[in-house]
């Protein structure tokens, strides 16, 4: 891949043209209107990472969740909705596992009523990890930034580890991703988005998922086609 050799060759061939005396003309190849957004580019708005939360209650009872976390400097800023399990076992124990994981099974298996996934002590808390975390951070809670939806956990890192390498981007995993989060929000989103936006990233699923991307697809679209609003189109 080469960067940055663009403009040095344009700006390059029209020097020396110049210098010979050779007559150029150069055309601008970013001529497209401006394109809109609502993307905020402050320092502020940091990269929201896909990770699975594993918590216990006071009980001991293991609670695992998806989630998007992000970070503020150093500290790592868990935002569970209220009422959550997260939640309330992260107030009441103070700690949690953050694990990265590639197996979107557990995406989908979460929003799909199935929470039963390998887990291995941790190092420094009461939280268990995910067996089959890439990676996982053993988190302590140090302040809570109260809102009345979704409250910030602001978590201290105790511990870190990886587990196995990371072999590259895979264009289904992110499809399973898309659809979990749509899955997350079938209460609140018209059934026809979803198969639309359901419709485009079913093209990559087919193409490049392999046997744990297919089965996390087949669960979220179980759960989709169950749906009452799914069932009532049908009438």
């Amino acid at each position: 891949m080469a960067h940055g050799i663009s403009d040095s060759l344009i700006t390059d061939s029209d020097a020396q043209a110049g210098k010979c005396r050779i007559p150029s003309i150069l055309f601008a190849c970013d001529t497209a209107p401006e394109m809109q957004t609502n993307l905020d580019t402050r320092a502020g708005n940091a990269m929201i990472h896909e990770v699975i939360v594993t918590t216990t209650s006071q009980s001991g009872v293991t609670h695992i969740a998806p989630m998007g976390i992000r970070e503020r400097g150093e500290l790592v800023v868990i935002s569970p909705a209220q009422p959550s399990t997260t939640l309330e076992n992260l107030l009441q124990t103070r700690c949690a596992a953050v694990n990265f994981t590639d197996d979107v099974r557990i995406f989908a298996g979460c929003l799909t009523g199935r929470h039963d996934w390998p887990l291995f002590a941790a190092n420094r808390i009461a939280a268990p990890r995910l067996a089959e975390a890439l990676a996982h951070r053993e988190v302590e809670l140090v302040d809570v930034e109260e809102d009345a939806t979704r409250p910030k956990l602001l978590c201290r890192v105790l511990h870190e580890e990886t587990h196995r390498p990371f072999h590259g981007f895979n264009r289904a995993q992110a499809a399973v991703l898309e659809l979990a989060i749509l899955v997350s929000r079938l209460e609140r989103l018209p059934l026809q988005k979803i198969v639309e936006e359901m419709a485009y990233l079913l093209t990559a699923v087919e193409k490049t998922a392999g046997p744990r991307e297919q089965r996390a697809w087949e669960w979220l679209m179980e759960r989709i086609t169950a749906h009452p609003s799914n069932a009532e189109q049908g009438q």
